[in-house]
């Protein structure tokens, strides 16, 4: 009887820890594929050696950013009792469900204004001079490799990627996984096979091993350009990093500009705040809107995630070229999908929304979903403290 019991449990036992292994198996299944390819292969890599921002292997800020090579272990350990054990923890979620709107983008072709739809975090389509283009689009359950580990969402997309209207182009700022996702970037690759992909230099390794083809899309370095139907898409400068594995800025990261014959827009990927802001400004500006990176900031880091008072004088730098550089529209992103910093959930936008009042500076926080045309934008209505 003895016996039987042990053999039972030595089963019972078994079978868990085979259960465990196929659950971590499958939790890792796509994630070889996830981490993208090789980019220092062939002309890519021929080319990307030549980059004035490539040196000893890696890609360099023009300011040496102080976590482009990741935390030592000491700050390791500090950030995770922080993000973890800290008494702000528990304000880094929404109290409530997150408001979304639905249907808000026409399905039909461009009506020729120039309109934002802010889709949570980083993704937004941008309406230009009739072209649309989406920006670092998102919509997998988590900004991970593994599609059961890592950050979840905490609102679904307001949109179905399937019911998305025509896209002319997707720009990519850089290649972490809440900016780049495999499973997105499949999808669109999929089901719009006309659809044209814009990315900072070494990316295209990462298409290249999800499927999309080289003749699908263009690599820029900094100060380089393609031109989409009439709309300038302009790489620029950024203070950040990349990496999708086990080691750092094996690509480039980007903010962008995208100038039409009278409409011009500017995206700042995420960064930290430096003086390229203003070069920007004075190469391409003035801009009628703006998208900042406004949340995941943290003293730990703050070389490349900026404050919401830094990205106000982002927006500020970037329309230098006008004589009333506060007369653009500045639209908040890189907050509310996903925790990603320290920091209580609804606190950027607020900071953002103090900071902007003070300065003069025109801002629009669409909910997740929601259509901004820029020369009418909505009223600041606040909408987030009913669920901050």
């Amino acid at each position: 009887m003895g016996r039987t019991r042990k053999r039972t449990a030595g089963a019972a036992l078994g079978a868990v820890a085979l259960g465990a292994v196929g659950a971590l198996a499958w939790a890792a299944r796509d994630m070889p594929a996830a981490f993208g390819g090789d980019p220092t292969k062939g002309a890519r890599g021929d080319r990307m050696r030549l980059s004035p921002r490539y040196r000893d292997g890696v890609f360099h800020n023009v300011h040496e950013a102080e976590l482009s090579g990741g935390p030592d272990a000491a700050e390791g350990r500090k950030i995770f009792k922080e993000m973890f054990f800290g008494e702000e923890r528990d304000t880094r979620r929404p109290s409530g469900p997150i408001p979304l709107v639905r249907d808000d983008i026409p399905k039909g072709e461009s009506d020729g204004q120039l309109a934002v739809s802010w889709l949570g975090h980083s993704t937004a389509l941008l309406e230009i001079e009739g072209k649309r283009i989406l920006l670092d689009p998102v919509w997998s359950e988590r900004c991970s490799p593994s599609p059961s580990v890592g950050p979840r969402r905490m609102h679904e997309p307001p949109v179905a990627l399937g019911d998305l209207p025509r896209v002319d182009a997707v720009v990519i700022s850089h290649d972490h996984y809440d900016h780049l996702d495999m499973r997105s970037v499949r999808e669109l690759a999929r089901t719009l096979p006309e659809l044209r992909f814009v990315v900072p230099l070494g990316v295209g390794a990462h298409l290249e091993r999800w499927g999309v083809g080289p003749e699908r899309f263009d690599e820029l370095d900094w100060e380089e350009e393609v031109d989409l139907g009439g709309v300038r898409v302009v790489s620029t400068s950024a203070q950040h990093f990349s990496g999708r594995g086990f080691s750092n800025d094996g690509t480039l990261w980007s903010s962008w500009a995208f100038i039409g014959a009278e409409q011009r827009a500017f995206y700042s990927g995420d960064t930290g705040y430096f003086d390229g802001f203003a070069e920007t400004g004075e190469k391409y500006g003035p801009f009628d809107v703006s998208l900042v990176q406004i949340g995941a900031y943290s003293d730990h880091w703050r070389s490349v995630h900026m404050t919401p008072e830094e990205g106000v004088s982002t927006h500020l730098d970037v329309n230098r070229g006008s004589g009333d550089a506060g007369s653009g529209l500045l639209v908040p992103v890189h907050w509310c999908t996903f925790v990603l910093g320290l920091h209580p959930w609804s606190e950027p936008v607020e900071r953002l929304c103090a900071d902007a009042d003070e300065r003069g500076v025109r801002v629009a926080v669409p909910m997740p979903g929601e259509r901004v045309e820029v020369a009418r934008p909505p009223k600041l209505d606040h909408w987030w403290r009913t669920v901050a």
